[in-house]
Parts: C-alpha cells; structure tokens; sequence
C-alpha cells in the first residue's frame, strides 16, 4: 500500500515538474488606463521615481523600508534602492530609457527574497476626448524570463495574475495622483 501511495505520489510530481518545464520562460503582463490629464502631467510621475510613493502598489507595504535614491532626479540613469520587510523584499529600479511623455523603460532587480528581475515598461498616448479635455492612456507592462522555480511559483500561487492585480493598483493610483494634479 506504502508503496502504490508513493508511486502516485512520484507520477503527480514528475507530471507537475513536466507542466512547469512547458510553461513559456517569456512572460508579459500589460494593463492599460486612461487618465484625465496631459500626457506630460502622467509621465512626470512616472520619469521621476522619487514621485512613486505617491502611487506605486508596492510603496506602503512596509513603511520602514529603506529607499534610497542614486544619479539624477528624473530620466535616464534615475535610480531608486529599496531594502524592507518580506513584504517588498529588496532591490533597485534603474530607468534605462525616457522618452519625454511618451514612453520610460524601468529595469527592476531583485536581491531579496531572491534574485531575479523584470521590466518594467510604461507609454503614454494622448486621446482625443469630445469635450476638449487632454487624456491619455497609460499602458504598464511587465516582462522578462523565468527560470523553473519562478514558472512553478507562477502555476502555484497564479503570480502572474498577482502582477496583474498589481499594475492594476498601481495604474488606479497613478490615475488618481495624475488627475489631481
């Protein structure tokens, strides 16, 4: 009997290890708002990190990280340190590419709980809107690769659906910040 409980016990995880070998190592998650504001008005709070705190998913998760920033205040080479409880872990964001209110690349690295990265990718469209208002939509994708235990975790706990919710938050704030400005 010991025997037949773990021979099933072998078949379900040799079958689980092969789903998660099939599952894509490249990944993305887009979500897309529209915001009642100048294109320029959203991306200054993007372009500029220390602005984040305003709006980002993750800033108030721990209170006490400790957030640090490097190289210049907005743009190309902006960079923003942070080191907190397991709730944001640690790690630094770099913007590798801004493009005046059109579009910030975000290079995101991971140094705890563990390490890895992702990008993180923002455009910025102006919309015509019929009562003469400036809108724009704001799109936020997330991409990269993962490795074996990053796609198991994914199939686990469905992480790419929690990214998701994320940039959702994210966006909702974003929006919020940006047409109250």
């Amino acid at each position: 009997m010991f025997k037949k409980i773990l021979l099933v016990l072998l078949v379900l995880i040799g079958a689980f290890a092969i789903y998660v070998a099939l599952q894509p190592d490249e990944y993305r998650v887009e979500r897309s708002v529209t915001v009642a504001a100048p294109a320029g008005t959203v991306f200054g709070n993007v372009d500029n990190l220390r602005k984040w705190e305003a709006w980002s998913p993750w800033a108030k998760l721990d209170p006490d990280a400790k957030v640090a920033f490097e190289g210049p205040e907005a743009g190309k080479g902006a960079a923003m340190t942070w080191d907190g409880d397991d709730n944001v872990g640690a790690g630094k964001m770099t913007i590798v590419e801004s493009d005046p209110d059109k579009a910030v690349n975000i290079e995101v690295t991971f140094t705890r709980p563990f390490e890895g990265g992702t990008n993180s990718d923002f455009s910025f469209t102006p919309k015509a809107d019929p009562t003469g208002s400036e809108q724009t939509e704001v799109t936020w994708a997330m991409h990269g690769t993962h490795n074996f235990v990053e796609k198991a975790f994914c199939v686990v706990f469905n992480g790419l659906g929690m990214m998701g919710n994320d940039i959702d938050k994210g966006l909702s704030r974003l929006k919020s910040v940006s047409e109250q400005s």
